[in-house]
């Protein structure tokens, strides 16, 4: 089996604090974290903290022995008036010491509302390299929203032609967005796929419904040897959004964190 990194979003502990997320999710046996710095959702660390407090994140983070290898930094990169939050967060990303910053496109309207060609993101996307080359950072772009599948994403990254910019491939919202299927929508994308948030799928296709993995009904092992044959070692990031009610106390979340570990680790993997 291939080695290959295996962390948790501390989006998964939306709503608790970033402490908390990482002593819980080191406790669990993971050795990386994603931290999360989403505007006005997940504000676990963000650039308009203070230096003190983003230092003691990082120490905790040493404490506990997490590596921070990721930042989720989702901004609509079709917005020209998002572009230096973005920015902001590749360095924040840089501050951590990542290889990964992570963002959906965002909505992919022109200032008329027409809808933008995939030529027309991969622009605004291509525009961002030379920071990414700067920092050292590889940004991973999330199947989410209009961008619903690994194939329109790996249209829009094979425009862009750059090593800096990868699909991140998200097993649920590939499902709860783009209404794909999996395994063909994978073969589709192997070839720029440079990331994966493990999510798994309860209920209907279209209800938000996301439990610990190995609670619904993703073919994981499917995924897991499509990688496999096609050599592909990227990172794992798992993704817990539970239902929209969202978890009901943080034991809960702690106990599908460790569901999810025990999930991995009967397939195989080494946390």
């Amino acid at each position: 089996m291939l080695k290959r990194v295996i962390a948790v979003n501390s989006n998964c502990y939306h709503g608790y604090s970033i402490e908390e997320a990482i002593d819980s999710i080191a406790a669990a046996g993971f050795h990386y974290i994603e931290l999360t710095a989403t505007k006005g959702w997940t504000e676990h660390v963000f650039p308009d903290q203070s230096f003190e407090q983003l230092w003691s994140v990082k120490d905790r983070l040493a404490q506990k022995g997490l590596i921070p290898f990721a930042l989720s930094g989702h901004c609509n990169l079709m917005d020209p008036a998002r572009i230096p939050d973005f920015v902001s967060n590749i360095r924040l990303a840089a501050f951590f010491g990542c290889d990964y910053i992570v963002s959906s496109i965002g909505e992919a309207h022109l200032a008329d509302q027409a809808v933008a060609s995939n030529a027309e993101v991969a622009e605004h996307v291509k525009a961002l390299v030379p920071e990414l080359e700067r920092y050292g950072l590889t940004l991973v772009l999330e199947v989410h929203g209009d961008h619903g599948s690994g194939k329109i994403l790996k249209e829009i990254v094979d425009l862009i032609g750059s090593e800096r910019v990868k699909v991140n491939y998200d097993t649920a919202n590939a499902i709860f967005y783009g209404d794909v299927d999996l395994s063909a929508d994978l073969d589709e994308t192997m070839d720029q796929l440079g990331y994966v948030h493990l999510k798994d799928k309860g209920g209907a296709k279209n209800v938000w419904d996301f439990p610990a993995l190995g609670k619904g009904w993703i073919d994981f092992p499917m995924i897991f040897d499509k990688l496999e044959r096609a050599g592909n070692a990227c990172p794992f990031s798992i993704e817990i959004e539970f239902t929209q009610a969202g978890a009901k106390d943080l034991a809960e979340i702690d106990q599908a964190v460790r569901d999810s570990a025990a999930y991995l680790k009967s397939k195989g993997f080494e946390l």
